[in-house]
């Protein structure tokens, strides 16, 4: 016999906080974020498009068929809104190049634009809708997520098990849900994700887990739309999803509803590709390197750093030889940014891996072996430093604690606008499309329908 509750269930809770959050409840930078979230989103996905993982699943779905109701991007296809959402989401994360939460690096940004394209270009919704459904979808992820970090990670389980939320309710909302129907779309979807961190951490594994939140969000709220109920105690009830993943400061889950949005506060848009843990120390490492002037390799003896991933034993291996090594190895990322002021985009190809000066460089890289304690349980939050030692004795140190991009320091339309004109090109699409993408994008609170940018997406 189920327990009774003296409280209405967590999932009724955050549906009945997303359907009363209100046209102007929402700051104009959190839909600005939204917009710059979409941008990134169809940025990696172009990049993605053509890597074989991202292939693979779109020639399965295409082959699978159904209802042809919404776009794959860059293709001359349609497909029923969970496959599109899948093949769309497999698509940008593939690229390792789509933004992400700064507290656990869960990629919600892809997931929430991929569901809510798919759903909306379906539903006709307009784009200020879509963006509102981004911003909610985002904020019940990071709010779920916040309580599973580091619980979950250190029990193996991958941030799909909290993104899902995000494609469940921006689904929910533009198929216009009611609260119990919207409850239990978000009840069903935190007992049908899975993920394994290891699987995402060295293999193909990470975009596959994207493209199974994606989905199984939107066939949640496509279930519950329909009637399907599932246990609303599912979050909070022994043996439920916040004992099973380490649910930490449960009550955070609810509280301050509106006080802050977490696509304001936490997102934060990739402007170099790989796992963005990495990113503000790569940045450290390109600082440190300039503080020298012109340093020749060749004269460093030791790069010593201190990263707050050290905490969590995530640094990957020192000479990768393809992307998914090279998005998860951060002496590569620490010895390409000092050989070439930077990483950047080009970082990804294979030949930029066997560069035998940043290999000579990556030999030299080493931790501290005492980093400095976090000031708190969000590791990934806290970036790092780098000490380059000289031959003649002169120490060259750099420290940066967020990346550019990182909501926490801004995000600049200008840096959107540099990563999305050189990624998007990447997918074929006629001249000027991405002119055209991109300022649809921009614009897109003001647009009746959403369905022209998606005709934009398509080769059709």
């Amino acid at each position: 016999m189920r327990s009774l509750l003296l409280t209405p269930p967590l999932a009724r809770q955050l549906a009945e906080f997303v359907l009363s959050t209100r046209v102007g409840d929402l700051p104009a930078l959190a839909l600005e974020h939204a917009k710059m979230s979409l941008a990134s989103t169809l940025a990696s996905a172009a990049a993605g498009y053509g890597i074989e993982s991202a292939r693979i699943i779109r020639e399965l779905d295409l082959a699978d068929g159904g209802a042809p109701v919404a776009t794959v991007w860059f293709d001359n296809a349609r497909l029923p809104l969970a496959s599109a959402a899948r093949v769309n989401a497999v698509a940008s994360d593939a690229a390792a190049s789509d933004d992400s939460d700064m507290r656990s690096i869960a990629h919600i940004g892809t997931i929430v634009s991929s569901a809510a394209l798919a759903v909306g270009e379906r539903e006709g919704s307009t784009g200020h809708d879509v963006l509102t459904a981004m911003v909610l979808g985002y904020e019940i992820a990071g709010r779920i997520d916040e309580s599973l970090t580091p619980g979950r990670m250190q029990r193996g389980f991958h941030g799909s098990f909290s993104t899902v939320f995000g494609a469940c309710v921006a689904a929910g909302l533009l198929l216009r849900l009611d609260a119990h129907r919207l409850a239990h779309a978000i009840a069903l979807s935190a007992t049908s994700i899975g993920g394994m961190a290891i699987a995402a951490d060295t293999s193909c594994a990470r975009e596959y887990h994207a493209g199974l939140a994606a989905s199984t969000g939107v066939r949640a709220a496509l279930a519950a739309q329909s009637g399907f109920e599932g246990e609303l105690g599912v979050f909070e009830q022994p043996r439920g999803f916040l004992d099973a993943l380490g649910g930490l400061a449960r009550e955070d889950i609810v509280r301050d509803w509106g006080g802050s949005w977490d696509i304001v506060t936490d997102m934060a848009i990739k402007l170099m590709p790989g796992a963005h843990p990495f990113h503000a120390t790569a940045e450290a490492a390109a600082e440190a390197a300039r503080a020298g002037g012109r340093i020749s390799p060749d004269d460093i003896t030791r790069i010593v750093v201190s990263a707050a991933v050290q905490w969590t034993d995530f640094k990957g291996e020192p000479h990768p030889r393809n992307l998914v090594d090279a998005a998860h190895s951060l002496h590569y990322f620490v010895a390409a940014a000092i050989a070439d002021d930077g990483f950047a985009w080009q970082h990804m190809d294979p030949a930029k891996m066997a560069d035998p000066v940043i290999a000579a460089l990556q030999d030299k890289v080493e931790f501290d072996p005492d980093p400095p304690p976090l000031p708190d349980r969000f590791p990934h939050r806290h970036g790092g430093s780098v000490t380059i030692h000289m031959k003649d004795g002169a120490m060259h140190h750099a420290a940066c604690t967020a990346p550019r991009g990182a909501g926490v320091r801004g995000i600049d339309w200008r840096d959107v606008e540099d990563k999305f004109f050189q990624l998007f090109p990447r997918a074929g699409l006629p001249t000027g499309a991405a002119e055209s993408c991109l300022e649809a994008i921009m614009h897109l609170e003001r647009a009746d329908s959403i369905r022209p940018l998606t005709r934009l997406l398509s080769r059709c």
